[in-house]
């Protein structure tokens, strides 16, 4: 009889635990991948007032859905401005918490995006090519079949590598595509020939295309004395030069953006600096902070991680020339494929448009909409 009970008592709850669940199965879902993500429970209960009140059909589309994030964020965002003065802090903390999140879901996004085969260039794609050894050159594709034709890769407008030399030749290949991103694949020259009446060469296909960042600060080994001084002004003064002395110290490694920098003594982290030194008779001034400091006590030097935040333009152009000069020569080249792409991108970007083309008002469109929208996330 007891046992009959328990076991009617067991289904019945069971039953009653299936049906709580089928019945709130989509905001337990919302909940537990809210926990995963990173979200506190009363931020997810947040969420969750905001997804049901802007009308995503499905509120789980919040973690992967830029659109369905959007509309949250927005709703989210209006709420600050009515909300009692305690409760702001949360509502601004959240906000920070979802902006950082969809950063990360838009960086995934976008690493799913692209090219993985050379089989989706199209003709007239134009290339920027290292033959290692012998320098980046400029060509473009003449046709995409069971190979890639290409034009005679040339320097300047000049043809220096004869189209038989390049045959067995193996090649790293930069491009620009056009709405995309960069690439960059490896191939080598099978032969070369003559195509619709232009000489050519054929080349592999790759399905190994790789998308490239944008060409980082590149920092080359130095050893240049100089000096630094402590900035104690509220708005730096760019253009003075100091003409007493500093803080003696020795740069060791120097770039664009920023510099590795010795001195005797304990340095400190987030100190506002100047440093002021010489590069080939060039006087050089950097504005900028240290972000960190390595002290070594048995030496008493100090090692100062430093961050340019400005420098004018001469003076830029000083430090990349000596910098650029430094590097070996497959480094060059690789900066120089990148800097040539960065070219091809800027005049993508510059080009006129065709008004009468539908297509590319369309695309125009598109993106005008995406930049606004960017903008308005901000």
């Amino acid at each position: 009889m007891y046992s009959f009970l328990g076991v009617i008592i067991v289904i019945v709850f069971f039953l009653t635990v299936g049906a709580v669940y089928t019945a709130f199965k989509t905001q337990i879902s919302f909940y537990v991948s809210g926990l995963d993500n990173g979200f506190t429970f009363s931020d997810i209960q947040t969420l969750w007032t905001a997804a049901t009140f802007s009308g995503v059909e499905d509120p789980n589309s919040l973690y992967y859905s830029m659109n369905s994030l959007t509309k949250c964020m927005e709703r989210i965002s209006n709420s600050v401005m009515i909300v009692s003065a305690a409760e702001k802090p949360r509502y601004q903390a959240l906000l920070a918490k979802l902006f950082d999140y969809r950063t990360k879901i838009q960086n995934e996004s976008d690493s799913k995006k692209g090219m993985q085969t050379t089989l989706s260039l199209d003709n007239g794609q134009k290339l920027r090519i290292i033959l290692p050894g012998k320098g980046v050159f400029t060509s473009e594709i003449l046709n995409n079949g069971k190979q890639l034709v290409i034009s005679i890769p040339k320097n300047n407008d000049i043809i220096e590598v004869p189209a038989h030399e390049w045959i067995n030749k193996s090649l790293s290949v930069y491009l620009w595509r056009k709405g995309d991103a960069r690439y960059v694949f490896d191939t080598v020259v099978t032969q070369s020939g003559v195509f619709l009446g232009q000489s050519a060469l054929f080349i592999n296909h790759s399905n190994n295309l790789i998308r490239t960042q944008k060409r980082k600060a590149v920092r080359a080994k130095c050893s240049i004395y100089g000096q630094l001084y402590i900035i104690k002004e509220k708005i730096a003064d760019y253009h003075a030069v100091e003409t007493h002395d500093g803080y003696k110290c020795l740069i060791e490694d120097i770039s664009e953006s920023g510099a590795l920098v010795r001195i005797g003594g304990r340095g400190l982290s987030n100190v506002q600096i100047k440093l002021q030194f010489n590069i080939q008779s060039t006087l050089i001034v950097m504005f900028g902070s240290i972000k960190y400091s390595q002290f070594d006590e048995e030496k008493n030097e100090s090692l100062l991680h430093f961050e340019c935040t400005h420098i004018e333009s001469a003076m830029r152009n000083a430090v990349l020339g000596f910098v650029y000069n430094m590097l070996p020569e497959p480094e060059k080249e690789v900066l120089e494929a990148l800097s040539l792409t960065e070219e091809d991108l800027a005049s993508d970007i510059t080009a006129p448009k065709d008004v009468n083309n539908p297509e590319e008002q369309a695309e125009n469109t598109v993106a005008e909409e995406n930049t606004s929208a960017a903008l308005a996330s901000l």
